[in-house]
């Protein structure tokens, strides 16, 4: 409730200064590739509420199902929308779910309902605990470390086996250790990424909260074996 008006003003900040720059990436979708400029998505927020967050679309629009994980060079991604998920300027419209109250600019990273219903573990379920966010430990090193962890022609089952069990430890880690401080360092840390990626490094420290986490996945691991015995 204390970073509430927080996430409202700088989200209407946000906005406001994102305007001109979401006009030009509107432009530029339409003219990549047929179809509507935004992408509505389902995602499970506070208290597994299912609400609906706003990206601009950078795939082309295909009839049928294809997988929810976007691997490396994943063909359905059309060149200025693959910049614009490098950039992370596909995500501004998400500042409208800020304004709105669905997300906060800082808080684990929503997640489909499938994936949430099939592959969250009990302590996975302390990241609904708060609003889904912007930024977090895991979405920042989905970011900076996942496209090497999903290289092997089967994004989601690399997602699920590989990258979402340490992603959502970390976020986690985030939620037991939140504070508006610790908020602000997860600012910096995600436009630091963002803005090294944009001038083409490619590799990245680990997280500082790798180590907790961690011990976090050995602790999950033996709780389940523990109930299968």
């Amino acid at each position: 409730m204390v970073n509430r008006p927080l996430d409202l003003a700088l989200g209407l900040l946000g906005v406001a200064l994102a305007a001109p720059l979401l006009a030009a990436a509107a432009v530029g979708i339409r003219l990549s590739s047929p179809g509507p400029v935004l992408y509505r998505a389902r995602r499970v927020g506070r208290n597994g509420a299912a609400f609906t967050m706003y990206k601009l679309r950078t795939m082309h629009v295909r009839e049928g199902p294809g997988s929810a994980i976007t691997g490396r060079n994943d063909p359905r991604v059309f060149p200025f929308g693959a910049w614009l998920r490098r950039t992370k300027i596909d995500e501004i419209p998400q500042l409208f779910n800020v304004v709105r109250g669905d997300m906060s600019l800082v808080g684990p990273r929503p997640e489909d309902p499938a994936i949430v219903l099939r592959h969250y573990a009990p302590a996975h379920r302390e990241t609904l605990a708060v609003r889904p966010g912007l930024a977090s430990p895991g979405s920042i090193y989905n970011y900076t470390h996942g496209e090497r962890l999903l290289s092997s022609g089967q994004p989601e089952r690399d997602y699920v086996d590989r990258l979402l069990p340490l992603k959502l430890a970390l976020d986690v880690v985030y939620v037991r250790r939140a504070s508006l401080r610790y908020d602000l360092t997860i600012v910096g840390r995600a436009l630091w990424a963002i803005a090294s990626v944009a001038l083409g490094r490619s590799t990245f420290p680990d997280p500082p909260e790798l180590a907790a986490a961690r011990e976090l996945m050995i602790e999950e691991a033996t709780s389940c074996n523990l109930v299968v015995r």
